[in-house]
């Protein structure tokens, strides 16, 4: 396969080997044919859409998108998180103080600035200068001014993955009893786990149906989601071995990732029942995050 440097570029970022390029190309190419064929120059960005619980490889596929829809198009395009919108580490604090503890814990609907997102997506859109939020994780708070890149001008592809990204809400009922030890313990109420519910029903849906296509990338079950974040979270502290950074506040222990990835079940396990089904391109993976089916459910 001839690597491009755009390519090589994208394998160091996500330190992959080239064997990476084989299986994207396999699976994802069909993806980045049909973009390329009916791109238009004169059309607002295509914005894609990318679910997928914590560790599953959406970013990686994000990346990917950008990369080579970029490479043979000869367009600017923009990868973005949903991660990269939290609420600064201060809001969150005053959330956690005025509405419950929990929610000074990153990760869950309602602690992100939606409106940001919102914001910074149409500002893309309209090509207007636009200074691309980061979320640092390592220290567990956004990324400084200065260190932010700025797009200016025509883009041609937005792609905007996120855990809960598509999500929707649960039933009333179904949050009546809790599901993990977090929710018996720590949310005997409710009043968390209501909190959220609300917010993927009221401000995320806008969010979410800024996409003009949704991808969703199905893990086995939530049991895998352990593993995948460890291997994450590990992943992380490499990239700041390399960058040689020594504040890693916010990197976290296994013990940690236990409890931190209680937070997220309730609203992965329904996006795992309910969202495959609307999916626009639906990729089934294996418990080593292979894909092992691929399918357009929505087109049926």
């Amino acid at each position: 396969m001839n690597i491009t440097s755009q390519k090589q570029a994208f394998l160091d970022r996500n330190q992959l080997p080239s064997t990476y390029l084989d299986i994207a190309n396999q699976w994802f190419f069909p993806l980045v044919k049909s973009i390329s064929d009916n791109f238009n120059p004169n059309n607002a960005p295509k914005i894609i859409g990318i679910n997928g619980c914590q560790g599953s490889g959406k970013s990686t596929l994000a990346d990917y998108l950008c990369t080579i829809v970029a490479d043979r198009l000869g367009v600017t395009t923009v990868s973005l998180s949903l991660d990269d919108f939290y609420l600064t580490k201060a809001e969150r604090i005053d959330l956690g103080s005025t509405v419950h503890p929990l929610l000074e814990t990153r990760g869950v609907p309602g602690t992100h600035d939606v409106q940001l997102a919102m914001d910074c997506i149409q500002s893309l859109v309209k090509g207007q200068k636009t200074v691309i939020t980061r979320f640092d994780k390592s220290i567990d708070d956004r990324a400084s001014f200065d260190s932010l890149e700025t797009i200016e001008g025509k883009v041609g592809l937005i792609v905007l993955e996120g855990w809960c990204l598509g999500a929707k809400p649960e039933p009333l009922e179904q949050l009546t009893q809790p599901i993990n030890s977090l929710e018996e313990q720590d949310d005997r109420d409710g009043i968390w786990r209501n909190y959220v519910n609300n917010a993927i029903q009221s401000d995320y849906q806008a969010l979410f149906n800024l996409a003009d296509e949704l991808i969703m990338l199905q893990a086995p079950s939530f049991d895998t989601v352990f593993h995948w974040r460890l291997e994450q979270e590990q992943k992380m502290i490499k990239r700041l071995e390399k960058e040689g950074m020594d504040n890693r506040s916010g990197v976290m222990n296994e013990q940690q990732i236990r409890r931190f990835i209680n937070y997220f079940q309730r609203v992965t396990e329904n996006i795992l029942s309910e969202m495959p089904s609307r999916a626009d391109h639906l990729f089934k993976l294996g418990k080593t995050r292979q894909i092992t089916n691929y399918s357009q459910p929505s087109a049926n």
